[in-house]
């Protein structure tokens, strides 16, 4: 039979903490939709404790020192980026992170680029 403790202990990867629970059960974020490659940083230094401020939601705003994408903050977090999402948009709606959303290359309204597609086709 095993005690409460050893059933949260992981042998391998040390205590289990399931990403839910550094999201409080939010699976989307209150702000922001953050593709894999949207770039977020910081917008100031590392805040000393913040109500509500997981240690996940500094570690971030440590690593946003510079600009990372959205992929290399789960990366180096070793976290869900469904979890990583909840959490920067937390961050973004306290205002201590910023986020640029990747740019389309092509304006789909543009009929255009359409018109292009058809005569390449068409050249086949």
């Amino acid at each position: 039979m095993t005690t409460d403790d050893e059933r949260w202990l992981d042998e391998h990867a040390g205590p289990v903490v399931r990403p839910y629970v550094m999201t409080s059960g939010r699976a989307q974020p209150v702000r922001g939709k953050f593709d894999l490659i949207s770039v977020v940083v910081a917008t100031g230094p590392v805040p000393i404790a913040e109500i509500g401020m997981g240690p996940e939601h500094l570690a971030i705003v440590r690593l946003c020192q510079e600009p990372l994408s959205v992929a290399e903050i789960a990366g180096y977090l070793d976290l869900p980026t469904g979890t990583v999402r909840v959490l920067l948009g937390d961050l973004l709606d306290k205002g201590f992170v910023m986020m640029q959303e990747p740019e389309p290359e092509i304006d789909m309204r543009d009929l255009r680029m359409y018109e292009a597609v058809l005569d390449g086709l068409r050249a086949l």
